[in-house]
């Protein structure tokens, strides 16, 4: 089905400047070369903001290499520890990487007044999960156990995602809970890829989700890739690695989640949702009608009104 006419106006030169690619071994490695180049671009908007950018490293888990972090911290001084925001970048669990959405995460820092740590986890097909999302807990606990050196309240600390960060928030978030690792006020979760058996075709799925910029083709080939040498949709998969999985969404955190009503997410985002209010975790739900995938990445109005809704969630999580 076609349905350009059902983008709004605003977001059409997102179609020209994100032309749809179906994601497979041939393609990959230009359409990574293609975010790294936008990553370096987005890296210098930092100076826009009053903010400090550092790149530190931690350990990685068992013999893994050592984790890069971006870190985003206001200029101002605190007088007080500042709450965290633990940022999973997008990219497919194949590719991407923090400083691809860096005005964004300035935009947090500065507005939420809080530190921002994204890392640079490890990436299917070279690392398949569980890489990602261990290096995501590593991260969350080195963050809590260096609390006071980094001038942060390990107390306070939010997680949020996009896209296949998302789904590796969600995830984390999950395991969190299940290891009794740190305690975590919130999720944002913005079109999270939560569920492998959207490639096998879903009954009344959305005829209008997944036409542009992440497509089924992509979908199947990354999460072939991460769930290596499982294939998708079998019986095996781990909640951690497809949070739609999960059968027990009891005591998560609060949830806010967004998806544009054209995004291949919509259906299983809708699902997660719901299943998350039916086990008592309390919800706020953000449906953008013409939206697609990663619409919140342009400069429009209706990004600019998605993400400042996104920060008044993480506000409230905050207690701000």
């Amino acid at each position: 089905m076609n349905t350009r006419s059902l983008i709004l106006p605003e977001l059409l030169p997102l179609l020209e400047e994100f032309p749809t690619i179906n994601l497979s071994p041939e393609t990959l490695p230009a359409s990574r070369e293609e975010l790294e180049q936008a990553a370096g671009q987005a890296f210098l908007q930092a100076e826009d903001y009053p903010v400090t950018l550092e790149r530190l490293s931690i350990p990685g888990t068992d013999n893994a290499s050592p984790i890069s972090l971006l870190s985003v911290r206001p200029r101002k001084e605190a007088t007080t520890p500042r709450p965290a925001l633990l940022h999973i970048h997008g990219g497919g669990y194949l590719s991407g990487q923090p400083e691809l959405t860096t005005p964004q995460l300035c935009q947090f820092a500065q507005d939420l007044d809080c530190v921002v740590f994204s890392p640079d986890y490890r990436l299917a097909p070279e690392h398949p999960f569980p890489a990602g999302i261990e290096d995501a807990y590593t991260t969350l606990c080195w963050i809590t156990r260096n609390a006071e050196t980094l001038g942060i309240d390990a107390s306070r600390i939010g997680l949020t995602g996009e896209s296949a960060g998302g789904g590796l928030a969600a995830g984390l978030a999950l395991l969190t809970r299940d290891r009794e690792g740190p305690t975590l006020l919130f999720q944002n979760l913005v079109y999270p890829m939560l569920d492998d058996r959207t490639i096998t075709g879903q009954p009344d799925a959305s005829p209008v989700g997944g036409e542009f910029v992440w497509t089924r083709v992509s979908n199947t080939f990354a999460w072939t890739c991460l769930l290596n040498p499982l294939a998708p949709g079998s019986a095996d998969v781990s909640p951690y690695a497809a949070p739609a999985r999960a059968t027990d969404l009891s005591d998560l955190p609060p949830t806010y989640l967004s998806v544009g009503a054209l995004d291949l997410f919509l259906d299983e985002n809708l699902a997660y949702a719901q299943r998350l209010i039916h086990q008592g975790v309390s919800v706020e739900l953000e449906i953008v009608p013409g939206a697609c995938h990663i619409f919140d990445q342009t400069d429009t109005p209706v990004a600019t009104r998605s993400i400042a809704r996104r920060i008044d969630a993480m506000k409230r999580g905050f207690g701000l």
